[in-house]
């Protein structure tokens, strides 16, 4: 099968549901770099001049191998960010980590590393910049007056306990921070890591001023290695759940994106085993390749999956008008069409049949006090 650009795709007729497998042929064959999601490069749109690879064909003496993940530490200016976008449900955002080791190929942070001068593809994977000085900053950031307590999300962006944090313990040091100031801060995350601050997190929960959601996509082992590489598996996500709902944090499940042809059809699966392990909220995204996004999860599809690669992506064209990305908002995160509108449907129905978001809870903002017996008043 020919792997074709994305503006040269054809389009082909849905074909019924198929358990969808990694090609041996495609996966395992020589140049694949395992261990990683992307597995080219793609081009910096902000760099006039630069060395690319964004296909298989397009140069012939090329040489790219696996090489380790690089740690590049710096002194930030500013760590929390007001998001304004009104698709994702936060006011603040917090990320100690630009870039992301899990290496998830379609996850929509990869274009922001293009800011800080890097390829969305392979270097959002191996160049991860560490924010050194991020508790320090939130710290000062806490103590302006003119700071309005409103929650602040972790891993608005990138995964706050990706590998980098075993090393660095950033997000820790976050926490810490907010639970000083009775901070209120949402987690998002698809690593086991969180386990390790399980105190501070039981401590926090207390007082209403932390929630989370374990980020569950498929329980498909082959699907999962090779679509989020060095994420943990499906089966320990739920015991992070179980354990931290058990310890008394109010725990949810983020279950995106959904890739019609892929696992849009675990959403029952996914939603009934988080419940049963004590996940109380839920929250979906639609696949949407953006920017630079649709360049390598085309290669990655072809490569790894080509008996299904027609067949989803066209699914996803269909979902997006014809295109496999849409800037609208209220639309953009959650497609339209007869796909997309099953998936709602979907989720509606087994959301109310599990009691999910069935609770009314939102974090504490009433008790945020600075050292030295500021507190908060609106």
């Amino acid at each position: 099968m020919a792997n074709k650009l994305p503006q040269d795709h054809h389009k082909v007729t849905p074909q019924n549901h198929e358990q969808p497998r990694p090609s041996p042929e495609g996966r395992v064959g020589e140049g694949y770099l395992q261990g990683r999601g992307a597995q080219i490069n793609t081009k910096n749109r902000f760099l006039k001049d630069e060395k690319t690879k964004e296909h298989i064909e397009a140069i012939d003496d090329w040489e790219e191998s696996n090489t380790p993940t690089q740690y590049l530490e710096q002194s930030s200016k500013t760590i929390v960010n007001k998001v304004e976008s009104p698709d994702v449900g936060m006011g603040y955002s917090m990320n100690p980590y630009a870039g992301c080791e899990h290496g998830c190929i379609y996850c929509y942070a990869r274009n922001v590393h293009e800011y800080w001068g890097y390829s969305a593809g392979l270097d959002f994977e191996r160049k991860i910049i560490i924010k050194k000085n991020a508790p320090q900053l939130l710290r000062k950031f806490l103590m302006n007056p003119k700071w309005e307590c409103a929650p602040i999300m972790l891993s608005g962006n990138t995964d706050c306990y990706q590998p980098a944090e075993q090393h660095y313990r950033l997000t820790r040091g976050l926490l810490e921070v907010c639970n000083e100031f009775n901070q209120p801060v949402g987690i998002l995350t698809k690593n086991s890591w969180i386990l390790k601050d399980k105190d501070l997190l039981q401590e926090m929960a207390k007082k209403k001023i932390v929630s989370a959601m374990v980020s569950i996509t498929s329980f498909n082992e082959d699907l999962r290695r090779i679509m989020e590489p060095r994420t943990t598996t499906a089966k320990q996500k739920l015991k992070v759940i179980n354990e931290l709902s058990s310890a008394g944090v109010r725990m949810g499940i983020m279950m995106g994106p959904m890739i019609p042809g892929l696992n849009e059809h675990e959403m029952q699966r996914i939603m009934k085993a988080a419940a049963d392990n004590g996940a109380t909220f839920t929250a979906y995204t639609f696949i949407r390749l953006n920017g630079a996004i649709k360049f390598f999860f085309h290669d990655w599809l072809y490569k790894n999956l080509p008996n299904h690669a027609d067949k989803v992506w066209h699914l996803i064209e269909q979902s997006h008008d014809g295109k496999v990305n849409d800037t609208r908002w209220g639309v953009r995160m959650r497609g339209e069409g007869s796909i997309a509108d099953m998936v709602a449907q979907q989720y509606k129905k087994y959301g109310k049949l599990y009691h999910m978001n069935a609770e009314e809870w939102s974090l504490n903002t009433k008790i945020f006090q600075r050292p030295g017996g500021q507190i908060n008043l609106f």
